[in-house]
């Protein structure tokens, strides 16, 4: 039994090594474009938190101005041409979203650090967000676009 389930999963080991990091790639632009279309249309249950950490800024005017740049982050992991760019912007929006943490921290945690509202798991989450971003980053390296740009890919 046990060889059998090895040999099973290793076989799908192989498939997801040469397919995970388009899946990755693309999951995370999705959920970008996603997230970043519903701020733009007003309908994002983040809007509330987003408001109370930029307190500063209109909400009208900051909230589409957030969504189209997450639009645009989603849209640069689809083309590849734009990746380095495109994870240099997201993890720099990564971590402008662990602010509220610190602005907002009665929203984010019921007992602080250890028991996180619905929010602060919202937040945390991103640590995943971060990873996939990471891992897409290694697999879009120098020398991705180097063999790319020679034609070698």
């Amino acid at each position: 039994m046990k060889s059998s389930f090895l040999h099973l999963y290793f076989q799908f080991s192989q498939k997801m090594e040469k397919h995970s990091i388009n899946l990755i790639r693309i999951s995370l632009a999705i959920v970008y474009i996603w997230f970043g279309a519903l701020k733009i249309f007003g309908m994002s249950p983040a809007g509330e938190l987003v408001e109370q950490t930029v307190y500063w800024f209109k909400p009208e005017i900051f909230m589409p101005i957030l969504g189209l740049c997450e639009v645009i982050i989603g849209l640069g992991l689809l083309l590849k041409k734009y990746i380095p760019y495109t994870i240099a912007l997201l993890l720099m929006h990564m971590m402008v979203t662990f602010f509220p943490i610190f602005i907002v921290k009665k929203a984010c945690f019921d007992a602080f650090p250890y028991c996180p509202t619905l929010i602060g798991q919202y937040i945390i989450k991103n640590l995943v967000l971060i990873s996939g971003a990471l891992v897409v980053a290694a697999k879009y390296n120098q020398t991705y676009y180097a063999n790319l740009n020679s034609g070698t890919k």
